[in-house]
């Protein structure tokens, strides 16, 4: 009898036999931070224990799931590296197999799909008639009315708002049209052993007799999302603690139909600084604007693993082969993970200091071409040495490093050191380029042109020397030191941009002499 008060336990176990995890964003709106880091949770997951991650796309929502936010996800977490052994397979701009270059001409990679739930549909079928056929579940005749009218009479009567059970228990008059099925909830407890929480409890008396489905035809979420843990043989189910409140729901749906029991894991709500919950309709939370901002897939995956984990140490930066090695679901915190803005940009300056400098150019090589300049490998690496290090995003390179390309507009005046004149400013640039012109080609490195002009700072002063050759060379009042921006440079354009500098000095010179005449 379904009011008969039983326990239902589930126990937290070493992983026996494959483990499989599942990540099952709905294509409603962009892929959410939190949406993947659920992703990057099971994915871990899965690589540490040697099993699979299986990668499920919950569109049932007809009205608002759209195909670009599915490609968007998918995108999305190709870019992050979180690639999956089961699901759809995704052709991106390029024309090329994201992750599974090996599958041609088929829709998913796996042997349980289709991996679209709108594609399901008669797999959902079969099993909600089961569930009808053993009195299990029941056609709903109450309307929309008839429900807000026994939900207001609960309430005044100070009783939890579920549903009366009346179409469980009374028989239909001929002629009404069914408006959903119900699952027969047992009024028992329900208990069990969560990964991050550990021991959950509901009261399932509280919840009343839940809608699984529209009709036939179409499935809710939480009958759906227990036939395809099912089907696919999932193992864990490592999600947001704001599906916390599902899992007894479909625990109780699993044991109505003879399904064997899944381990559960909540991860911490994402806050934002407010510590409220990060919202799925904000921009700034789309995974996508990240990646267009410059930041990287590796300071992401860093940056959203520790968010709600912590090592045992006090190490912060993590490439993927050491969060495989380190990272430990059990540890996972309760609390809400706190969003971060300024340590998501101190991790992307320290992953971009640490990337090798050929894969560092040709990330940003569509930058320097988008400006319209070829790219040179081996002067991009030079560059980079420079200015790597002043980077937190890849966004940061251009307004950074753009004179390394093109000499950036300036004020004549900018030359001038403190109080010297500009006559005083164009002797000292004649004799830097009387110095530098004396280089042969080979010679022009950064130790023979600190050597040379170390010389003439002693004479004129270092800020005399080194401040106009710095806007000379760079059009800026703040880069990087001018002896490296000359050896990155090279004779040929060092000299040329000195040069520029000095006709500007004459120029303005003349426009003096005419002003007093």
């Amino acid at each position: 009898s379904p009011k008969i008060g039983v326990i239902i336990w589930v126990m937290v176990k070493k992983p026996k036999g494959e483990v499989r995890v599942r990540l099952a964003p709905s294509p409603t709106g962009p892929l959410h931070l939190g949406t993947a880091r659920t992703g990057l949770f099971n994915w871990l997951f899965a690589r540490q224990n040697g099993g699979k991650f299986i990668l499920r796309i919950e569109d049932t929502d007809k009205e608002r799931s759209e195909k670009r936010f599915e490609e968007g996800i998918i995108e999305g977490l190709s870019w992050l590296g979180l690639n999956w052994d089961e699901g759809p397979v995704f052709v991106n701009r390029e024309s090329r197999i994201l992750n599974h270059e090996k599958i041609k001409d088929k829709k998913y990679i796996g042997e349980y799909g289709p991996y679209r739930q709108s594609e399901r549909a008669k797999i959902y079928k079969k099993y909600l008639q089961k569930l009808l056929d053993e009195k299990k579940a029941y056609f709903c005749y109450c309307t929309k009315e008839e429900l807000e009218a026994q939900r207001q009479i609960m309430m005044a009567e100070g009783l939890p708002p579920k549903y009366n059970e009346h179409c469980r228990n009374s028989p239909q008059d001929e002629g009404r049209k069914p408006q959903v099925i119900r699952f027969l909830t047992p009024e028992i407890r329900v208990d069990f052993d969560d990964m991050v929480r550990g021991k959950v409890v509901f009261d399932a008396g509280l919840i009343g007799d839940m809608v699984i489905a529209k009709d036939l035809e179409t499935p809710l979420y939480n009958f759906g999302a227990v036939i395809d843990d099912y089907e696919m043989k999932i193992s864990h189910v490592i999600r947001g603690e704001d599906h916390l409140s599902n899992t007894p729901k479909q625990i109780l749906i699993q044991r109505a139909l003879g399904f064997p029991d899944l381990i559960y894991g909540h991860l911490p709500l994402i806050l934002d600084s407010n510590r409220a919950k990060l919202s799925k309709r904000s921009a700034e939370t789309s995974l996508l604007n990240y990646r267009d901002k410059g930041y990287l897939p590796e300071a992401m995956v860093n940056f959203m693993v520790l968010l709600g984990w912590h090592p045992n140490d006090s190490k912060e930066i993590f490439s993927f082969d050491e969060l495989i090695k380190t990272f430990d679901i059990g540890k996972v915190q309760k609390a809400g993970a706190i969003f971060d803005h300024e340590k998501l940009d101190w991790l992307n300056g320290e992953h971009i200091k640490k990337m090798d400098l050929e894969k560092l150019a040709y990330i940003l090589k569509p930058i320097i071409e988008e400006k319209g300049f070829v790219f040179d490998l081996e002067f991009m690496k030079k560059v980079l040495v420079s200015e790597s290090s002043r980077m937190k995003l890849l966004s940061d390179f251009w307004p950074s490093a753009g004179f390394f390309f093109e000499l950036s507009v300036y004020e004549v005046k900018l030359l001038k050191w403190k109080d010297e004149t500009l006559p005083d400013v164009k002797i000292i640039l004649e004799k830097i380029f009387e110095a530098l012109d004396s280089f042969n080609l080979k010679s022009f490195s950064q130790d023979t042109l600190k050597t040379k002009l170390e010389g003439l700072a002693s004479e004129f002063g270092r800020g005399g020397v080194f401040w106009p050759l710095r806007v000379a060379l760079s059009g800026k009042s703040a880069s990087p030191d001018p002896i490296q921006i000359a050896a990155i440079l090279g004779k040929k354009e060092t000299l040329r941009r000195v040069k520029i500098a000095l006709e500007k000095l004459e120029e303005f010179n003349e426009i003096k002499f005419d002003e007093s005449t």
